[in-house]
């Protein structure tokens, strides 16, 4: 199997060959679920086009809270089928689909009751593990354990000695949502799918009753293309709806979108080696370790302004520190606050009118001959949506089509990973490298960490780590471009890397040095380097300025402040 490689000559050539003859499934929208969808298509012999409107990841599945878990709290809600199918899906990421990208990470439940509590949440727990392991997918991870208050204190000294009485402590599993996503799409690329981002559906052809096509808008380069398949699936998320009123069937259920905001802080402002998990009045709130950082959240409020850019406003900042500060000794400020991302959560409509307590199931349904809808879920059991969306696309293909294979098909990268983070020693001798730049290039590319040895290799110079930014190395931002499909600096400073939320300057200080390293690969001149740094500066601008309001109608006000692309 070849590495696909989503440059700038892959977009125009994938365009071209999507418009050149008709496709089996076109894929509208490439979050997790549009992504999982196209690989679990092209791996059942089905010829595979894939579109999605700005980047991949650009929308919900780049702002989740980074975890990949059971649903713990769906316990609680008795729904014990959500929770074995996320177990399982967690065990297949770290164990064989993408153990360079998912890893186990510990968390730790504070009780404020002596008796009950302890013997609610352990009963809870126990069960929670046991369900994991009763199918075999919960090696690797711990077992959880029931801790002392003074043991609880030794492992997360940052918490007020009078905001526990003991506690629990149990594993999940986390990862980089976008990098995820992007690596799905070249995954699904390798094995033949074609791929284009900043690929607009502008509406949708029709033969009679039937959907057999899309008109599809080059954003990037103009003109537009039309796109015939004999099976589309929408795939967008909280755009579910605006999709399918292009084609004029609303379908059986509605997605209503939920906002979750998130703070990015650094990893000394609180004193833990596990993550937590807190109880608020509405849901549950976590601080969940993020490299040199701690990631905090999430809110659940409903949220009907631009769907693009969803604004964390001043009260939502406040709330988050509010809870989180009830229990730390030394507590959080405005000053700590690296970063704020916003994101939000489809979910099916009409269960109920608190958002929290709306379906995380997913529905898929087949409003019109040749097109397939599929809606709701949660990050952690995207492969089994893909795998229900395209069960339901090939009812309508009139032909016999492979099962389902993705539970034996690793993400790029995956292959090789183990033995060369063995090796890692050796790789650091024979680059140059310090062995935690090894270490941070395995975790993030897995096997394809080669692919930016080899760029180091040929220019030494990207081996040195970017000067506001220095997690990154310059030959990350240069790989982003020429194999990874990102069009804008926006793209690499947002999603291939975390640079916008990870350092106190949301990135603006690295903006010039990363807009000069995509120039070479994506041939920018002078004045568009200076454009794309610009437009970048105004979005981060913007993005502060709404969260100085007070509201969720002035956030969004202050956010849409910045253009959405950068003007040609």
């Amino acid at each position: 199997m070849r590495t696909a490689t989503l440059g700038p000559a892959q977009r125009a050539e994938s365009l071209a060959a999507m418009a050149e003859r008709e496709l089996d499934v076109l894929v509208v929208g490439s979050g997790v679920v549009g992504a999982g969808i196209a690989l679990d298509a092209v791996t059942r012999g089905l010829s595979t086009g894939l579109v999605e409107a700005r980047d991949w990841a650009s929308g919900t599945s780049s702002r989740s809270s980074k975890l990949i878990h059971g649903g713990l709290r769906y316990l609680e809600m008795l729904d014990f089928a959500l929770v074995r199918e996320a177990l399982k899906e967690r065990g297949l990421l770290l164990e064989r689909l993408a153990p360079h990208l998912v890893k186990p990470v510990p968390i730790l439940y504070p009780f404020e009751h002596k008796v009950w509590e302890r013997l609610y949440a352990g009963m809870g727990v126990a069960l929670y593990d046991a369900m994991s392991m009763a199918r075999g997918h919960g090696r690797g991870l711990p077992t959880h354990r029931h801790l002392s208050r003074r043991h609880a204190l030794r492992i997360a000294p940052a918490l007020k000695k009078d905001a526990l009485v003991g506690a629990l402590q149990y594993y999940d599993a986390q990862m980089d949502d976008a990098r995820f996503v992007a690596t799905l799409v070249r995954t699904a690329v390798s094995y033949g799918a074609q791929a284009a981002n900043r690929a607009r559906v502008t509406g949708f052809l029709r033969e009679g009753e039937r959907v057999v096509g899309a008109r599809v808008q080059d954003v990037e380069a103009g003109g537009e293309y039309e796109i015939r398949a004999r099976q589309i699936v929408n795939a967008t998320g909280v755009w579910t709806d605006d999709t399918q009123a292009m084609v004029g069937e609303r379908g059986q259920f509605h997605v209503r979108a939920s906002k979750g905001i998130h703070l990015v802080v650094p990893r000394d402002r609180i004193s833990s080696s596990s993550g937590l998990i807190l109880r608020t009045e509405k849901s549950v709130l976590f601080v969940i370790p993020w490299g040199r950082h701690w990631i905090i959240g999430t809110t659940d409020t409903d949220w009907d302004l631009d769907k693009a850019h969803p604004a964390a406003s001043s009260a939502d900042i406040d709330y988050l520190l509010e809870r989180v500060n009830s229990v730390l000794a030394v507590p959080l400020s405005r000053d700590d606050v690296e970063g704020v991302y916003a994101g939000l959560r489809p979910l099916l409509a009409g269960e109920s009118e608190a958002t929290s307590k709306l379906s995380r199931e997913h529905t898929v349904a087949h409003p019109a001959p040749g097109l397939v809808v599929v809606a709701g879920g949660k990050y952690t059991t995207y492969r089994v949506m893909a795998k229900d969306a395209v069960d339901e696309a090939v009812r309508g293909l009139d032909q016999r089509v492979a099962d389902c294979v993705t539970e034996d098909v690793p993400l790029l990268g995956a292959e090789g990973y183990r033995a060369l983070w063995n090796a890692r020693a050796r790789i650091a001798a024979r680059t140059g490298l310090h062995v935690v730049r090894v270490e941070h290039l395995l975790n993030r590319f897995g096997a394809m960490a080669e692919e930016v040895l080899d760029l180091i290799a040929a220019d030494p110079s990207l081996g040195e780590p970017l000067h506001a930014a220095d997690d990154y190395l310059r030959a990350e931002i240069v790989y982003a471009a020429s194999h990874e499909g990102a069009r804008h600096l926006d793209d690499v400073l947002t999603r291939r890397t975390r640079i916008s939320i990870e350092t106190f300057d949301r990135g603006t200080r690295s903006a010039r040095e990363a807009a000069e390293l995509m120039a070479p690969v994506l041939g920018w001149d002078k004045e568009h380097i200076e454009r794309e740094v610009e437009h970048y500066e105004k979005r981060v601008e913007a993005e502060r300025e709404s969260q100085r309001q007070p509201d969720d109608l002035t956030a969004d006000a202050a956010r849409l402040g910045a253009p959405d692309i950068v003007p040609l």
